[in-house]
């Protein structure tokens, strides 16, 4: 099933979760490793994966 834009999250979990891929985007200019950043925010490494990649 899709979700709508936003994926059915309320607008103040949308901005929590922009908030962690910003975090992610500074750290890959720092040049640290996908599994500290995945570790540090509490995230999946996969999701790291899926966020540097774009």
């Amino acid at each position: 099933m899709r979700y709508a834009q936003g994926g059915g999250l309320t607008a103040e979990r949308q901005r929590f979760h922009e908030r962690i891929r910003l975090e992610a985007g500074e750290r890959f200019a720092r040049g640290e490793k996908n599994t500290v950043i995945a570790k540090e925010l509490r995230v999946s490494v996969r999701s790291v994966e899926r966020w540097r990649q774009a």
